[in-house]
């Protein structure tokens, strides 16, 4: 058995607005939407994410995540260049000790984000 990939679906009230910020702050596009279901699923490069308006079924208050979503970017320094007077920072660019130059946003739901860049062929 193989996996093939990973596609979280966030979900939100706010889905014209999420789309703008995946669309319009991050550089994602729109692989296809459907605003009679509130979904849409966005793409940029080898990353996929879906976003979703709660259905009736489960209680939804506010978004919620205990973890953060992890992209790897090849050019980190430059992305926070882009972002970081757009974006509400959770911590600003750095580099740790496990040879990662990474930084974190919020995305305008509250989703924790984080780019990340191996510098460890720099050594």
């Amino acid at each position: 058995m193989k996996y093939s990939g990973l596609r979280p679906i966030l979900w939100t009230n706010q889905l014209i607005e999420t789309i703008d910020f995946y669309t319009k702050i991050l550089g994602f596009a729109i692989a296809e939407q459907n605003e009679t279901w509130g979904w849409a699923s966005l793409y940029k490069d080898e990353v996929e994410i879906m976003l979703a308006k709660p259905n009736e079924h489960i209680p939804f208050d506010k978004p919620i995540f205990t973890g953060s979503f992890y992209i790897n970017t090849d050019k980190v320094d430059e992305l926070w260049g882009e972002l970081k007077d757009k974006v509400e920072a959770c911590y600003e660019i750095e580099e740790f000790e496990w040879q990662m130059r990474e930084f974190a946003i919020y995305d305008n739901n509250g989703y924790l984000i984080q780019f990340g860049q191996d510098i460890s062929e720099k050594m």
